[in-house]
């Protein structure tokens, strides 16, 4: 897995969010019925749809569909936060794209957690998911 990651280009694994690691199914896990959405994560996405509402962004609805601008401004973290993130953006040669990745997804996990704000721990969980794809590529 590591050899074939080792050949996608940056740029296109700056397009995805999510870096984790699945493990392999069996038969038994097919024939299991569908989870189904909890209420957690239907609040968090009506607190999507609302959000960008106020806003007067009729066609977005989600986080995954926000763009940069707005994004950086419902995102913004605390000042532990903003280290942080600067931080990890050296450290992790984070591309602008990244940048926004990382927002997305940590703004996405301060919904599912209630919050209003974008903490430390919510940025530090969206780093987590970048983290094993530089793994990945160092290996390789």
């Amino acid at each position: 897995m590591a050899e074939y990651q080792g050949r996608l280009s940056g740029p296109l694994l700056d397009r995805i969010d999510l870096h984790i690691e699945v493990p392999a199914v069996i038969a038994a896990d097919l024939i299991l019925p569908p989870p189904s959405e909890g209420s957690r994560e239907v609040a968090a996405r009506d607190i999507q749809v609302e959000r960008y509402a106020a806003l007067g962004l009729t066609n977005v609805r989600t986080n995954a569909q926000a763009h940069g601008p707005v994004l950086e401004e419902i995102a913004r973290a605390d000042d532990t936060g903003l280290a942080l993130v600067r931080d990890a953006a050296d450290s992790m040669r984070l591309s602008a794209r990244g940048y926004h990745r990382v927002l997305r997804v940590a703004r996405t996990l301060a919904d599912l957690d209630g919050a209003e704000k974008v903490g430390r721990v919510h940025l530090a969980e969206a780093l987590s998911y970048r983290a094993l794809a530089d793994e990945v590529r160092r290996a390789a």
